[in-house]
């Protein structure tokens, strides 16, 4: 009896399922995001600059934020503050090819510290990670949307408010799921 007790007070793994139409779930809530400008596509398929946000499950990593912008996000995720020399390479024929780099950086990569506050918070997903294949993609994220939930270069983007909704659920055992 003790053990059945024990076997049903602990939490199975939050999931996130994203669908190609932009709606991502969490158990019972719904919220619209943004995917990539070009679509979705096959991780298998996803080539470096394509704009298309790779289908698969993928780990949720860690979150960054702009502590400067906002207060810390609330999750039970490894939390890192992004400062103005924080890069991501995105340069695959770089050593540091889909790794987090500081700048200056001698390689193509993109600032995490933007003006646009898309970055105020982004969740490192585990995509081309582990490790990472030159060209299949690299910082595909989720962060904040741009207004009007344009599209993104490969990302899922939601607004603030719902990320910070997400991040509350999430736990260092979540996986999102990109659906086709």
């Amino acid at each position: 009896m003790q053990s059945e007790a024990i076997a049903h007070s602990v939490s199975q793994p939050v999931e996130i399922s994203v669908s190609s139409d932009g709606m991502l779930r969490v158990g019972d809530d719904a919220f619209r995001c943004a995917l990539g400008v070009n679509g979705v596509i096959e991780a298998k398929d996803k080539t470096e600059g394509d704009g298309k946000t790779p289908t698969g499950r993928w780990r949720l990593r860690y979150v960054m934020y702009r502590a400067d912008h906002r207060p810390c996000p609330r999750t039970k995720l490894p939390v890192t503050t992004i400062s103005f020399a924080d890069g991501w390479c995105d340069d695959p024929t770089h050593r540091d090819y889909n790794c987090p780099v500081r700048l200056p950086f001698d390689a193509s990569h993109e600032k995490l510290w933007r003006d646009d506050n898309v970055y105020n918070i982004v969740v490192v997903l585990g995509h081309n990670d582990d490790p990472p294949v030159p060209g299949k993609g690299s910082a595909i994220f989720m962060h904040v949307a741009k207004p009007g939930y344009s599209g993104t270069e490969g990302c899922v983007a939601l607004s603030e408010p719902d990320l910070e909704t997400v991040l509350r659920l999430a736990t260092y055992d979540t996986y999102i799921t990109i659906n086709p």
